[in-house]
């Protein structure tokens, strides 16, 4: 667990502010993506560019033991708009996604899987949601179950549907989709949010949306168009019991008030 303080995680995200800013921020967590980032990353380009999007691309290694951090790094020498950010080691997609969050200079900012099961173009749909008003957009696979052009094994459904359930009994979370690697934050949400992340593997989706309905943000749910991926590293059992773990631990941190920033 990362146990910076608050504050000096604030002063990471404040200081990227002072960079002339961009409208929005992807950031992509990364970890043993050789085979596809490069056709990923390609596909972000040609998105931004027929989007006309001003925006930044922040791919974030996480101790990488294949040629990931180079494929990045090519990419962003040839591109002025990708940075790339190395973790400390092998430290879990949560605290990627953190890291890469408060390293961007977006004024709305959105993760991505690498796999990019939902196409970046359906970003457009979280930002709409953002401009109307919420604070929090999350692409869901289930609001409109049509959209899915390649649906889960039963078995991976099946587990989505009892995790969830648990959710909304720990948690109160009322989403049909916690888990969609695919979310959108005003700068606002995020500078809040995120330096209270405590989670830093697969259970830090809902800890995240716990965050900011304790924090009064305004989380809507959006049908995103979505393909499942056989490349995820997602174990159900082994997975599945370490994110039930992580709920938990999630209302314990509540309790205790470790979700409380200090006083200034």
């Amino acid at each position: 667990m990362d146990e910076r303080p608050y504050a000096a995680d604030l002063q990471i995200a404040h200081a990227r502010q002072k960079l002339p800013q961009k409208t929005y921020s992807i950031v992509i967590p990364a970890y043993n993506e050789s085979a596809r980032l490069g056709l990923t990353l390609e596909k972000i380009m040609a998105c931004i560019a027929d989007s006309q999007w001003d925006a930044e691309i922040v791919v974030v290694n996480d101790g990488s033991r294949d040629n990931t951090a180079d494929i990045a790094r090519s990419f962003a020498e040839r591109f002025p708009q990708i940075s790339v950010i190395e973790n400390p080691g092998n430290r879990g997609k949560g605290y990627s996604v953190r890291n890469g969050m408060l390293h961007t200079t977006g004024r709305v900012l959105l993760f991505s899987d690498a796999d990019l099961s939902s196409p970046l173009e359906e970003a457009a749909r979280l930002f709409s949601a953002i401009q109307a008003g919420a604070d929090v957009a999350i692409g869901s696979r289930w609001l409109d179950a049509d959209l899915q052009t390649r649906k889960q094994p039963l078995y991976r459904q099946l587990f989505g549907r009892i995790f969830n359930l648990v959710l909304r009994v720990v948690l109160g979370l009322k989403f049909k989709d916690t888990q969609c690697g695919f979310k959108a934050f005003t700068r606002e949400a995020a500078l809040a949010i995120f330096p209270l992340q405590r989670i830093e593997r697969w259970g830090f989706d809902p800890e995240l949306l716990f965050l900011s309905r304790k924090m009064g943000f305004s989380a809507v749910e959006v049908p995103v168009r979505w393909a499942h991926s056989s490349g995820t590293r997602l174990h159900p059992l082994r997975d599945g019991f370490r994110m039930f773990c992580d709920v938990l631990q999630i209302r314990w941190n509540s309790i205790t008030g470790k979700y409380s920033p200090p006083t200034p």
